[in-house]
């Protein structure tokens, strides 16, 4: 999985003001539990725009001006309601021996069947919640659909791996090949001929 560095310095007051005058500096005041402790920081907004506004997920070294590293991954991020700026983000910190939980992007890979004879691909997930060591998670999760006909779906079963666990039931649809105007529209022709 790749690996993001945020350049950060450490938060020594935590209160409502100092948090509304970081905010107006242009920082973003952050968190990370897990850890021995709790460890309040804060980094420019710019600093995050990789991690935030991206649809792949990375795991965070946070780089402490006091040279502490810790390794995370973001768990919550809350936005302003009317400017969308970046409010406040917590982090939960990982460890090698320790299992975390994470939604890993869904892909497909290949063409399927059913949509070559005119039906249309849905995506009924487009993110898999998995757990897992943090060696172990992938990038993102990829599902063959070849073999798809129309009314065929893709089960979750279907893109399991000894790596990691996937949290959702084994009957969660991932995608599926719908029928569409246009292939009943050349089944009908098909019949007339």
């Amino acid at each position: 999985m790749k690996s993001l560095t945020i350049n950060a310095s450490q938060r020594e007051s935590v209160g409502k003001k100092s948090t509304k005058d970081l905010r107006n500096a242009g920082q973003v005041p952050c968190v990370v539990y897990g850890g021995e402790t709790v460890v309040h920081f804060s980094a420019k907004e710019i600093a995050f725009k990789d991690l935030v506004y991206t649809p792949d997920v990375h795991t965070v070294v946070i780089a402490l001006d006091n040279g502490t590293q810790i390794n995370a991954i973001l768990q919550d991020i809350q936005f302003h309601p009317v400017t969308d700026r970046i409010l406040h983000i917590d982090f939960v910190q990982i460890f090698d021996d320790k299992p975390i939980t994470m939604e890993i992007p869904f892909r497909t890979v290949g063409n399927a069947k059913g949509v070559r004879i005119g039906g249309v691909l849905r995506f009924n997930l487009r993110r898999v919640k998995v757990k897992g060591l943090a060696a172990n998670l992938p990038d993102y999760i990829e599902g063959d659909i070849t073999e798809l006909n129309i009314g065929n779906k893709l089960y979750v079963t279907d893109v399991a791996n000894e790596n990691y666990t996937i949290l959702h039931p084994d009957n969660t649809v991932l995608c599926q090949v719908k029928t569409s105007r246009n292939a009943m529209k050349n089944a009908t022709e098909e019949e007339e001929a």
